[in-house]
């Protein structure tokens, strides 16, 4: 699907999870000569998961050997092929941020705790990075904005995270209703900077605007995430409420899942109480089926009209979805401390892989379950992947 011009901004950073990296697409980027390959690969049909592991007190457990594992995909048990703690293998980080009303009164505690993160995931001097070790910034509210895409270098993101606010529409109408205006619309990537799309293209308007964090997740799933190899984790900072979205959540949860990323959220209350709708607002839960219901037709996550919607609940089921985590910022003074805790487990991840027993070549989703022999360990990754030749849709 093609999408009318970009501009994303602030979106909070991301989750962990591949799938079924072929070993030369990952061998593609590296520039000829470069010295700094990644240790750890996967070859063909071979499925890669990030997993944390925790203990009953929540630190990190960083002693586990592929024999402390159990592992299976459909309910048939599975043979772990390669397995490690430290690896070269770059991460895609994309911070994800709502900008929206409610949130108005952190947003400069979010901004400088997002460019500590950004110091502590990308180092200093861009020449000295990873291949493949790169960040890029959404925010959304009535708009979704690409305010500095996929790049290594510390000072275009915290350019962009310094200037980053509201979008026009959001400042212009910042609590009421707004709907499509005939020149373009609310949809697809908004706002004034440059970007993917093509000039000319029919947005995604003809509904009401609001806070669209369901929008903002798939964009950065589909259109910037899912060409990219290598660990790939969103964040997104949000009050977990969406308001006219064009994706429902499910489609949402199954771009994230197609382009194998991770998603880590930040639950921050806001300012107001959501509980109420605006009109013709849809809002829901997962839908029907699994994974991620009825798809565009209905039976998606949006179509059940509700009020007062739990944002707290949508953050940990897109967190729990993805193989990522839910942390809630009861103050804004402890955003830094989040984002610390988010870089030391995205830095502190085992790397494992299989191949699966059966071969699938129509893109079907498959359930993974993989489980610690320790009984006194708590053990995160992404509960499923699509087979490579699935479509997002």
């Amino acid at each position: 699907m093609r999408i009318p011009t970009v501009s994303l901004s602030f979106a909070a950073i991301t989750m962990l999870v591949l799938g079924c990296l072929p070993l030369q697409d990952m061998a593609a980027q590296q520039p000829a000569g470069d010295k700094s390959t990644p240790s750890f690969r996967v070859q063909g049909r071979e499925v890669l998961l990030p997993v944390t592991v925790r203990d009953k007190k929540g630190a990190l457990v960083s002693d586990l050997t592929a024999a402390d594992f159990t592992l299976n995909e459909d309910n048939r048990a599975q043979t772990i092929k390669s397995f490690s703690k430290d690896s070269n293998l770059p991460f895609i980080l994309g911070l994800v941020v709502d900008t929206s009303q409610p949130m108005s009164s952190a947003l400069d505690t979010e901004r400088h705790a997002a460019e500590k993160f950004v110091q502590l995931m990308l180092p200093a001097d861009a020449k000295n990075a990873k291949v493949g070790d790169r960040a890029f910034l959404i925010h959304f509210d009535r708009e979704v904005e690409l305010l500095e895409d996929i790049t290594n270098s510390r000072e275009k993101l915290n350019r962009e995270l310094e200037q980053m606010g509201p979008s026009q529409r959001e400042r212009n109408n910042p609590q009421g209703p707004e709907t499509r205006d005939d020149s373009g619309g609310l949809g697809g990537w908004g706002g004034q900077r440059g970007g993917r799309g093509q000039e000319g293209e029919p947005s995604r308007g003809n509904r009401v605007a609001g806070t669209q964090l369901y929008d903002a997740i798939y964009l950065a799933s589909d259109e910037v995430m899912k060409p990219e190899n290598g660990r790939k984790a969103l964040v997104v900072f949000s009050d977990g409420v969406d308001r006219g979205s064009k994706e429902t959540l499910s489609e949402a949860l199954n771009a994230a899942e197609h382009a194998n990323v991770s998603v880590y959220t930040i639950y921050f209350k806001g300012e107001t109480d959501h509980s109420f709708s605006f009109p013709g607002e849809q809002r829901g839960g997962m839908g029907g089926g699994y994974p991620g219901g009825g798809g565009r037709g209905g039976g998606g996550g949006n179509s059940k009209r509700e009020t007062g919607v739990d944002g707290k609940k949508i953050l940990e089921q897109i967190a729990a979805r993805t193989g990522g985590r839910m942390f809630e910022a009861k103050k804004k003074e402890n955003l830094e401390d989040i984002y610390n805790q988010i870089a030391q487990e995205l830095r502190g991840q085992y790397l494992l892989s299989y191949t699966p027993d059966q071969v699938d070549n129509d893109g079907g989703y498959h359930k993974i379950m993989l489980k610690a022999k320790r009984d006194d360990v708590a053990v995160v990754t992404r509960v499923g992947y699509y087979a490579p030749g699935g479509d997002s849709r």
